[in-house]
């Protein structure tokens, strides 16, 4: 099977008066496993029936591989769609299942049975091909699902929130399913979900959308390093986030980037003072800005850390409430003004328990270029 290459440009779509898509423009590669992110009701199905043929658009353009489809039917379309609630036939087996459309498309029964069986082996149900439905766990039908969908050769398989319904550590286990089976087909997924950690787990490019509109286009490293706004800072992971306002900036060398010229910039936080942070794009003095520290790149200590480098950020604080996962501690900080998260990754074992408790006084630091500007506001 051969992926095909889909641009969307300029699509609109309401229902009513309320506006799903506000003129949605992207181009997702042949081949390429690319997810539509965000919360519910911000356009990523609506998006996703108009690609399979679901929903018209009230304005714009759908090209896959540059052939307008816009005016197919959904089974003209050279797309495939599976859904969350697995939409199976409940009174056939699992291989009548596979074959109801070689069925329709009157293939013969040798060219079925062959078919079925590759597809059955391709998603690791081989064995259970005499099953009704209700005779396999969450996981197994999903996976029926995906091979009645592969048997039809799509050039493009829609994927809408396919493991919503299943517990989380099934979920993990179907992922990386679902990566192996688009690894070894080659044709292009799309994949629509809500969940944050599905998306940057097998994602080649990610869509974050909010309100109907595509906030940031990237990869799933990207994203979580540089978000766009600060709604992706917010919505990719966890993240402290402040707003201030710029007092000095200066040209410095953090990195060795060919061509590229950093900046340091001061800014004053109202809540934790003078914040160091650096940039790649030219920023000023008086502007206002948000600035993004993720937990996991802050150091929280009981002792003030011995360094002499001054692109380093050092706050003090009470431990508020410590949250133990035993792969990792998160601890809620309580400065003068801000409650600030920080994430402590466990990679030694300790016969002695967490060294840092509630209420204990702590420091925490981090590096001027784990803090990231993600939104300039004037």
């Amino acid at each position: 099977m051969i992926g095909s290459n889909v641009v969307i440009g300029g699509i609109s779509k309401s229902f009513g008066d309320f506006e799903v898509l506000k003129n949605v423009s992207l181009e997702i590669k042949k081949g390429e496993f690319f997810s539509l992110l965000g919360p519910s009701g911000c356009g990523k199905t609506t998006l996703l029936r108009i690609i399979a043929g679901f929903e018209h658009p009230d304005k714009g353009t759908l090209t896959l591989d540059g052939d307008d489809v816009l005016s197919l039917p959904p089974n003209r379309r050279p797309t495939n769609t599976v859904f969350q609630n697995y939409a199976l036939f409940p009174h056939l087996t699992v291989f009548e299942n596979v074959a109801f459309s070689p069925r329709l498309k009157k293939d013969s029964a040798s060219q079925i049975k062959s078919k079925v069986e590759r597809y059955l082996e391709l998603v690791r149900l081989e064995g259970h091909a005499d099953k009704k439905p209700n005779q396999l766990s969450g996981g197994m039908k999903q996976r029926v699902a995906i091979a009645r969908a592969l048997i039809n050769e799509p050039r493009v398989l829609l994927l809408d929130e396919p493991l919503s319904a299943l517990d989380a550590k099934l979920r993990q286990h179907m992922l990386i399913e679902l990566d192996r089976i688009h690894d070894e087909i080659g044709i292009t997924f799309i994949y629509v979900t809500h969940d944050q950690q599905e998306a940057l787990s097998v994602s080649d490019r990610i869509a974050v959308m909010n309100q109907g509109e595509i906030l940031q286009i990237d990869t799933p490293h990207e994203i979580y390093e540089s978000p766009a706004t600060n709604f992706v800072a917010k919505f990719i992971g966890e993240t402290n986030l402040f707003d201030g306002i710029i007092k000095k900036v200066e040209k410095v060398k953090l990195h060795e980037f060919e061509g590229v010229t950093e900046y340091m910039a001061e800014v004053e936080i109202p809540e934790l003072g003078l914040i160091k942070v650096t940039d790649v794009d030219e920023i000023h003095a008086g502007q206002k800005v948000s600035i993004t520290v993720r937990p996991e790149k802050i150091e929280i200590t009981k002792e003030k850390p011995a360094t002499s480098r001054y692109d380093i950020n050092l706050i003090q604080g009470i431990v508020d409430e410590p949250i133990y996962s035993g792969f990792q501690t998160k601890f809620y900080v309580q400065t003068d003004k801000a409650l600030i998260r920080v994430i402590k990754q466990h990679a030694n074992y300790s016969d002695e328990g967490p060294d840092i408790r509630w209420k204990d006084s702590v420091y925490l630091s981090w590096s001027a270029v784990d803090g990231y500007i993600v939104e300039v506001k004037s």
